[in-house]
């Protein structure tokens, strides 16, 4: 028998954030998210440090989550939780809290994939996709473009060969000498500068993507510039940052034409947490309006890992009475 008021928590734990939202009849209560800072000094994401700061951030971001959304223990019906894929370390605390939770409370469990959860992401708010919809998902793990049918229902049909997106971001924002994350900065510089250098474009057939070439021919070219001017980067930094954003949003853009014209389909959504470059967003907007797409681009805080996205996704998943037992183990795929 379905419930037609529950409320929900959901945890996600995949990488470097702790994260719990709740979710009551589909409208999000609070969405609470802890960074981890102690990667900054290494210029990535250090999984056992990962797994550390998990362990000390889950119980005080739970608290917050419940106080923002005003909600007990009690009043839960389900819990959710991340579990797949991610850094097996990370899941396995969000997993063994949510398990640990929900037989406290005698309430259903629910696993959720994280990358299924980026595109339901969509359904928080208004307008929402109507099916079916190609769906752009591009992070630092992931880039791939899927056809959904239903919001269980998916087909990739095009997906990266080698690095992801967010993956040549960060490495250009590290040959930058950028802090980590260094994608963001990319991203703000950028707004400052002009496209004035071309990198080698990835001549991937199908639908398919790359990105190793793109970041050799970069590094590449930075050490050629550097042996003449030794101050080549600090000088032109913006110039830069907009000239490799270009080439990585090109090559996405590329294969999003080429995927909407093989299929069809003119419901265009963006996911994952490269959807928060603005570039990207903006040429997302400006091909729909120039082709005839129905575009939807979720909210930056919808962008990023957040655990709104799982909870929306165990919303539908409860209307399927869709639980897991209490013995069921994280994934990394």
């Amino acid at each position: 028998m379905l419930l037609f008021n529950y409320t929900i928590l959901a945890i996600e734990s995949s990488c470097d954030d702790t994260a719990v939202s709740i979710i009551k009849n589909k409208k999000v209560l609070s969405n609470i998210v802890a960074g981890q800072k102690v990667h900054e000094l290494y210029g990535g994401v250090v999984p056992e440090l990962a797994s550390r700061a998990h362990q000390a951030n889950i119980v005080p971001v739970l608290d917050v989550a419940l106080k923002t959304a005003n909600v007990r223990l009690s009043d839960l019906n389900a819990i959710a939780f991340t579990q797949n894929p991610g850094l097996i370390g990370s899941l396995m605390v969000g997993c063994s809290f949510a398990k640990s939770l929900a037989q406290s409370l005698n309430i259903p469990l629910i696993g959720v994939n994280h990358m299924q959860a980026h595109v339901l992401a969509h359904f928080i708010d208004e307008p929402i996709p109507t099916f079916p919809f190609l769906c752009l998902t591009v992070s630092g793990g992931h880039t791939q473009i899927a056809v959904f049918t239903n919001y269980f229902e998916s087909k990739i049909i095009g997906k990266t060969i080698d690095d992801a997106a967010g993956e040549a971001f960060d490495k250009a924002a590290k040959m930058l000498n950028l802090p980590y994350p260094g994608g963001p900065l990319i991203d703000e510089y950028a707004k400052k500068g002009q496209v004035v250098y071309q990198f080698a474009k990835p001549n991937i057939p199908d639908l398919d993507f790359s990105f190793s070439g793109l970041k050799t021919s970069f590094l590449y070219f930075l050490k050629k510039e550097i042996i003449k001017n030794q101050n080549f980067i600090t000088e032109n930094r913006d110039n830069l940052c907009a000239s490799i954003q270009h080439s990585i949003v090109s090559h996405l853009i590329k294969k999003l034409l080429l995927s909407s014209k093989q299929t069809g389909i003119k419901n265009i959504a963006l996911a994952g947490g490269v959807s928060a470059n603005s570039y990207l967003r903006n040429e997302i907007k400006n091909q729909g309006k120039k082709l005839g797409w129905n575009t939807f681009v979720p909210a930056f805080e919808y962008c990023t890992d957040n655990a709104a996205m799982i909870a929306i996704t165990a919303h539908y998943k409860y209307l399927n009475n869709d639980f897991v037992v209490l013995n069921v183990a994280p994934s990394s795929r």
